[in-house]
């Protein structure tokens, strides 16, 4: 295979933003064809990038010249285009969540078991920051003994409008709750969602900021806060206390500017700027381990455990009580 040949479903701002990483910087891949619900739009999109555009997601997967596809779409369609990449036997990158639903997940992990190979990586691309490979690299050495504790935070300057209370867990603690059992190797035991004194910038649906407390397995004590309308920057913090040493997530390197009688570094407005070496890693990976005939990623395993921890810890803030998290073990298939 020389070329590995996509085909994109969901042109929305990400979905256009994967298309131009592919197309224009990353090697061994090109997407070639777009899907949408929006028609006209996504013949817009095809037309700009000089790609095939299809009415429905489902005939694009079909069609023989695409190899590989991505899914981009609103979150309650994810399920229905991986399952049809699924039933194709062509691998699939589908955008985290893997489906909203914990049970919607597992069908596609089903289905996935079923057929007989592994197919899907879902992007949680926090894995693949430099930052958090050190992080990952340095825990699991045990040069600085057994992690004990870890202390979290996800910040952001603002959100609009819909973004309200139930969405610091499911769309933005999501990552630490993947990141973090990657990180330490283990599965989580319970998990629990308290809210701070709201920050003046919040709105009536939404309380800013929050903090999630989990328990790993081994009793390994993690917590995450959320504050998503800090006015500041785009933040993301990982201290890893271990037995004799303290580990710190590092921060990406800027310049240091001097003017106007002013020293400084720039910081993060954003997820876009913050994390764009590690989506270029990550799909750089994803194009290498395809054509080699293999999922090296995040798997639809890691999609289903993520959002089984989600609803546990959804239902530990709606109830303000600490809920066990159930979670059949990793089945052989995923097992690497």
């Amino acid at each position: 295979m020389s070329e590995l040949k996509i085909g994109l479903v969901g042109t929305g701002a990400i979905g256009r933003t994967h298309i131009e990483r592919i197309n224009n910087q990353l090697s061994g891949a090109k997407v070639i064809a777009c899907a949408d619900a929006n028609v006209d739009f996504c013949k817009s999109v095809a037309d700009k990038y000089g790609i095939k555009a299809f009415a429905t997601g489902e005939e694009m997967i079909a069609d023989p010249e695409v190899e590989a596809v991505i899914v981009t779409t609103l979150d309650p369609f994810h399920e229905q285009y991986v399952m049809a990449a699924i039933k194709a036997g062509k691998y699939v990158f589908c955008e985290k969540p893997l489906a909203p639903e914990a049970d919607a997940c597992r069908r596609i992990v089903d289905a996935e078991m079923a057929g007989g190979k592994q197919l899907v990586q879902v992007g949680f691309m926090r894995r693949y920051d430099p930052g958090y490979r050190q992080l990952k690299e340095a825990v699991q050495s045990r040069a600085y003994g057994e992690p004990l504790l870890l202390h979290c935070a996800h910040r952001n300057p603002s959100v609009d409008k819909n973004y309200d209370t139930p969405m610091a867990v499911e769309n933005s603690m999501i990552h630490e709750i993947d990141v973090l059992r990657w990180l330490l190797g283990e599965d989580y035991a319970t998990a629990e969602v308290r809210f701070a004194k709201d920050t003046r910038r919040t709105h009536a649906k939404l309380r800013d900021p929050q903090i999630m407390i989990l328990t790993t397995k081994s009793g390994v004590r993690i917590d995450v806060e959320a504050f998503v309308n800090n006015g500041n920057n785009y933040e993301i913090k990982c201290e890893v206390v271990c037995e004799d040493a303290v580990l710190n997530l590092p921060e990406p390197s800027n310049i240091q500017v001097t003017a106007n009688a002013n020293k400084g570094i720039a910081i993060h407005k954003d997820w876009s700027t913050r994390f764009v070496e590690a989506y270029n890693t990550e799909f750089q990976e994803w194009i290498n381990a395809t054509k080699a005939g293999r999922v090296d990623g995040p798997s639809a395993w890691d999609g289903y455990v993520g959002q089984v921890t989600a609803k546990a810890a959804s239902k530990a803030r709606d109830t303000q009580t600490i809920v066990e998290i159930s979670c059949e073990e990793m089945p052989g298939f995923y097992r690497k």
